[in-house]
């Protein structure tokens, strides 16, 4: 493993607050803990073994080869004759997940689940000293090979913002260690390619160059008004403080959860009709978060009953800002819930982070995302509930259009 820090812990004790960890080709690598035969070979993780599909994740010794997430698998064949095909199965994915999570909790309090391969947690005490600092990255590889798999291997940045943490997870891979000290900023990230931030995708980075941002040095050079120009939108602004070393989390805090409660009408006092309710009250939860363009990775649900205490429960996910994630999470928790007489519910989401903290997964599907916004359009251009999801068409009154997503699979359904 390798490590990266050559500054005094003086120099760094008040700028690390944040550390990143990032699994390095996760997918390719739980395949070969499973199976040992393919540990040292090329693999590559698709979703269907066809020529014309494209690797979600490609082993190291498949890239040595100049095999990358997103080449064809006829393009994969042609630069690794050898190269093995291992068609992705998500359940295996999020079962070492969550081990590695629990792992991680171990060692230091994971603040947020941000993809299914990465995690933030924020440094305090003793911990943000820069010696300290490392020796807790190194606790947290050793003990993901001893708990999870020795084939597993992560990459951990430490910086001031969990935003910086991420690009200094990236430095270094696989296996690597780099700090990114505040005082050394924005002229650390020079060396570094418009992509190599988080937040610039293909159609960003088009934006940039036709306005003659080309370089990092030149993106760096702008102000905060000319970055958000730049963005065409506040993200742009956020990014200019991010990359000075702000931890924005500061400013996060005026908004730590998002909620929503209802006492229920006597006629949805029973279990069907209180779950109906909760599944509401997600659905407007999830609309607010989105709007103001953030993602959540936690959900809570609490039911008051009458004469009875107050139960909760919360359900830990990956950062998600999608209607029928949170309520495929609601049926999930509900099965716990003790009988009784309801009497209220509501539901609280929280780990919230904006747009340009949010680490996308590569099973995020645009389809789902395109269709959350869209039906956000038309309830906003013709009233709520106009179109809205069939879960909750029992608490929605009365709509023109339902349109039902029953069998888009949770989490742990089986296929």
């Amino acid at each position: 493993m390798e490590a990266d820090s050559t500054h005094t812990s003086d120099q760094a004790s008040d700028s690390l607050r944040w550390l990143y960890l990032d699994m390095n080709s996760y997918f390719a690598s739980v395949e070969q803990e499973m199976n040992p035969a393919l540990r040292g070979k090329p693999v590559a993780v698709v979703p269907l073994v066809a020529d014309t599909t494209v690797c979600i994740a490609v082993s190291y010794e498949a890239k040595a080869y100049g095999v990358k997430t997103g080449t064809t698998v006829g393009e994969a064949k042609r630069l690794c004759r050898g190269i093995r095909f291992i068609e992705g199965n998500h359940e295996n994915y999020i079962r070492y997940h969550h081990r590695i999570v629990e792992t991680v909790e171990s060692c230091i309090p994971v603040e947020a689940v941000c993809s299914i391969d990465e995690i933030a947690c924020r440094l305090t005490g003793s911990q943000r000293d820069l010696q300290k600092a490392e020796a807790l990255a190194m606790k947290i590889k050793l003990a993901i090979r001893r708990n999870v798999g020795a084939t597993l291997r992560c990459s951990i940045g430490v910086a001031a913002n969990r935003y910086l943490a991420k690009i200094a997870a990236d430095l270094k891979k696989p296996d690597g260690y780099s700090v990114l000290l505040q005082a050394d900023l924005p002229q650390a990230l020079h060396s570094l390619g418009l992509r190599d931030l988080p937040g610039i995708g293909p159609q960003m980075e088009a934006r940039l160059l036709a306005r003659g941002i080309g370089s990092m040095e030149r993106l760096c050079s702008l102000s905060a008004r000319e970055m958000a120009d730049a963005w065409g939108s506040t993200c742009g602004e956020e990014i200019w403080h991010l990359l000075r070393g702000e931890d924005l989390a500061i400013k996060e805090s005026e908004r730590k959860s998002i909620s929503q409660s209802h006492v229920l009408p006597p006629e949805f006092r029973h279990d069907q009709g209180a779950l109906q309710v909760l599944k509401k009250l997600v659905t407007k939860a999830a609309l607010r978060m989105r709007k103001e363009d953030l993602w959540a990775s936690s959900l809570q649900v609490f039911v008051k009953y009458q004469g009875q205490d107050t139960w909760k429960a919360r359900c830990g996910m990956i950062e998600t800002q999608d209607t029928i994630d949170f309520v495929h999470a609601i049926e999930r928790v509900w099965k716990q819930a003790p009988a009784g007489a309801f009497y209220a519910v509501g539901i609280i989401l929280s780990g919230l982070v904006p747009d340009a903290l949010h680490a996308p997964s590569l099973f995020d599907d645009p389809r789902r995302d395109r269709l959350t916004k869209t039906l956000d359009r038309l309830n906003e251009r013709y009233g709520k509930d106009t179109v809205h999801f069939g879960a909750t068409h029992e608490s929605a009154g009365l709509a023109p259009l339902r349109i039902a997503f029953t069998r888009i699979p949770a989490e742990d359904e089986n296929s």
